[in-house]
């Protein structure tokens, strides 16, 4: 439950005087302690409020949900589930419990459940924004884009400046590869709520430009995003690939190496800076950078990489040798073929050449790559 909501359920309760010897004062002043102990992450001393409510009235809903909201709160999602279904069986439609059991679900990644609880909740307050943008969100989870869609729409038309809103359509159209409308979204929610430019959507703007391969445009953004956050990882990477894409290797090493500073161990980043001082002529400082990826554990870029090394020193010989083992263990992978009958090719052995293309096309595989350069040597 939400601070507000916190708020509102401690204001709200009035407890009935029954005749059976309780103390609805002291109920009313636990049930207002427990959520303020949950709003202070107080967590075992707000449990213990609830507790001692239950005791005086088994089924109080308030204290029911807060014991719901006590364990969603420690990611307890299972223990909270049986907590909200106590107070629905008790109190039904309570939209307290309803809301806490749709979250989670949700944090469960059982979208279905999810949605449908929230949408119980809407007949009862179907202009409530932030079930309306949770709904949306579980929809575009399970990839029903239409739907999705619809609901997102509908919380723009009540509120045009809605940040969750906006930031989820990106996203629907980003997770459908409709980067153009993604870039969209994003920028109308940078430019409706600028003052509070969330890094998350500067990112996800420079990556929708690094999809459409608007390297130069997506620069800016990423940029904003490290004057936020220097060490974002998002952001290093983004403009890393960018510069990696306007073939300004020079630049692009600069921030592989600001990742490596806080993560030398990571492969992936090893073989891009490997890559990226091997496209820039730099072999040397691009073979030891391999082999700290390879020393780490097999990666196929980097062998890739120390391979077309050798080619690029016109170690042609070693180069075949180590793109023909790449091969017996990557049989799919159409860019080593291309390598290795490039490599054949610059030692005359033309009829290899057409062997290895063709051997890729033997295993029932098309690729258009392939294709045209059978058609420029056969």
């Amino acid at each position: 439950m939400t601070d507000t909501l916190a708020k509102d359920t401690a204001s709200r309760f009035v407890p009935a005087a029954d005749g059976t010897g309780r103390q609805p004062n002291d109920i009313a002043e636990l049930s207002k302690r427990g959520y303020q102990l949950l709003k202070e992450n107080r967590i075992a001393e707000a449990k213990d409020a609830f507790s001692r409510i239950l005791v005086m009235e088994a089924d109080n809903n308030y204290a029911l949900v807060g014991l719901g909201d006590s364990e969603r709160k420690q990611n307890r999602f299972r223990e909270a589930i049986t907590y909200y279904q106590q107070c629905l069986d008790a109190h039904h439609g309570n939209n307290y419990a309803l809301f806490g059991l749709a979250d989670c679900y949700k944090a469960l990644n059982q979208y279905d459940k999810a949605i449908a609880i929230w949408e119980q909740y809407l007949t009862h307050d179907n202009r409530n924004v932030t079930v309306l943008t949770r709904v949306a969100d579980a929809y575009r989870k399970i990839r029903d884009f239409k739907k999705s869609k619809e609901l997102y729409l509908h919380v723009l038309d009540m509120e045009s400046r809605n940040a969750y809103a906006l930031i989820g359509l990106g996203h629907l159209h980003y997770d459908f590869k409709e980067y153009k409308d993604a870039l969209y979204y994003w920028t109308q929610m940078l430019e409706r709520n600028d003052s509070t430019a969330d890094i998350r959507v500067l990112t996800s703007i420079g990556n929708c430009h690094r999809k459409l391969k608007t390297f130069d445009q997506g620069v800016p953004y990423f940029e904003r995003a490290l004057d936020i956050d220097p060490n974002n990882f998002y952001a290093l990477f983004g403009l890393a690939d960018c510069y990696r894409g306007m073939n300004q290797q020079y630049r692009s090493v600069e921030y592989w190496n600001r990742i490596l500073e806080s993560d030398p161990k990571n492969k992936v980043i090893l073989t891009r800076a490997g890559d990226a001082y091997r496209n820039g002529g730099d072999f040397k400082t691009a073979a030891a950078y391999y082999n700290k990826a390879m020393d780490i554990d097999f990666d196929i870029y980097a062998a890739l990489g120390l391979a077309l090394i050798c080619k690029g020193e016109g170690k042609y010989d070693e180069a075949i040798e180590r793109l023909t083992a790449l091969i017996r263990d990557d049989k799919k992978n159409y860019r080593l073929y291309i390598d290795l009958a490039d490599c054949y090719l610059k030692v005359d052995k033309r009829y290899e050449a057409i062997e290895t293309l063709q051997a890729f096309r033997r295993q029932g595989l098309r690729n258009q790559a392939i294709n045209d350069m059978l058609e420029s040597i056969a």
